[in-house]
C-alpha cells in the first residue's frame, strides 16, 4: 500500500473510531453541533491534528467568495469530516461532500450520521477526490 494510502486509512479509523465512542455515549437524536463537540474533545483525546469550522473560499471566474461554505472538521490537512444528524444520509449530502473535496483539493471525505441508530452499518459516507486541484 502507498504511504499516503496508508496514512490516510489510519486516519480515517481514527476518526471512525472516534465517531462511534461518541455515537455510544450520546446515541442519536441531537443536533449536529454537540457532535461535532464531542468528537473534536475524542480527536484531541487521541491526538489527532485537526481544524473545526474552517473556511472553504468559493472560486468563480474573476470572483472570490472567501466564506462561501465551512467544512465541519478537516484532519491532519487531509480529510474533510462533516456532521450529520439527519434520518438518513442522501444522494444531497453525497454531492456536499464530493463538492467540498473538490473545492478543498483535498482527497478523502466522510460523512457521519450521528441520528443513524446503527453507526457502522448506516451512519458512516467515505468518499475519495478523484478531481485533485
Amino acid at each position: 500500500m502507498h504511504p499516503e494510502a496508508k496514512r490516510l486509512d489510519d486516519l480515517s479509523e481514527q476518526i471512525i473510531g472516534a465517531a462511534i465512542d461518541v455515537h455510544r455515549a450520546l446515541g442519536p437524536g441531537l443536533l449536529e453541533a454537540p457532535y461535532e463537540e464531542c468528537l473534536c474533545h475524542e480527536l484531541q483525546q487521541r491526538g489527532v491534528r485537526f481544524e473545526r469550522q474552517k473556511p472553504l473560499p468559493l472560486v468563480y471566474g474573476s470572483v472570490r467568495l472567501s466564506c462561501a461554505y465551512r467544512i465541519d472538521i478537516v484532519v491532519a490537512h487531509s480529510i474533510v469530516v462533516e456532521i450529520k444528524s439527519v434520518t438518513r444520509l442522501d444522494r444531497v449530502h453525497e454531492a456536499q461532500l464530493i463538492s467540498y473535496l473538490k473545492l478543498s483539493g483535498l482527497r478523502l471525505g466522510i460523512v457521519v450520521n450521528f441520528s443513524a441508530r446503527h453507526l457502522m452499518r448506516d451512519g458512516f459516507m467515505r468518499r475519495v477526490n478523484a478531481f485533485p486541484l
